[in-house]
């Protein structure tokens, strides 16, 4: 079982923890976009960091990644932010080759913004006893916070990934690691988690 003292330092059970890593795919890390206040190759390299650590301790990974069939699967709301029309291009939706490589990993897909509505990552999660995730990966303000706000209500404990993740601009994603996840869970960095993984 792990710390939940929050002055002392991390500690996370591998056989109870996993991590899940957000939508670091071909058309979302890896497009050029706009990131801060890290790049998405800042982010994939200490995923990679933590995916190493994980594997090597026997802990659960979950890669999670948005696709779909023609878009007409996806979440379309009526809003008042006009979106550009969406092209997916040839593997947009596949996990970049520095994650994709990783053997032992489970594979989510998901058709909206957060990795448990719709999908089987929490019977994934309470078939092997997982009491805690670490999330990470882009956008902190979209995919990650949604799926922590999940997360949350579904009993986990969390920590968060801080410098394992980005979104578009500096202030979505220092909102988020200021306001919400001090909330429902705890903010490391991704070598104090590796190094708590016992």
């Amino acid at each position: 079982m792990e710390e939940l003292d929050e002055t002392a330092a991390l500690t996370l059970d591998a056989a109870t923890s996993a991590l899940v890593v957000i939508d670091l795919q071909n058309g979302i890390a890896a497009s050029g976009r706009q990131a801060a206040p890290y790049t998405a190759d800042q982010v994939i390299g200490n995923a990679v960091k933590l995916v190493d650590a994980f594997t090597q301790k026997g802990a659960f990974v979950v890669l999670v990644r948005v696709s779909s069939l023609d878009g007409r699967d996806m979440v379309r709301p009526v809003t008042d932010s006009v979106a550009a029309p969406v092209n997916y291009p040839e593997g947009w939706d596949q996990i970049v080759p520095a994650i994709a490589g990783f053997k032992n990993t489970y594979t989510v897909t998901k058709r909206q913004w957060g990795a448990f509505f719709g999908t089987d990552l929490d019977l994934q999660l309470r078939r092997r006893g997982i009491q805690s995730i670490v999330l990470c990966g882009i956008s902190t303000s979209i995919g990650v916070d949604t799926t922590a706000r999940e997360a949350y209500q579904l009993g986990y404990q969390q920590v968060f990934a801080e410098d394992a993740m980005t979104a578009s601009t500096r202030e979505e994603h220092d909102y988020v690691c200021r306001t919400i996840f001090p909330r429902i869970g705890r903010i490391r960095t991704s070598e104090e988690i590796a190094a708590g993984l016992k």
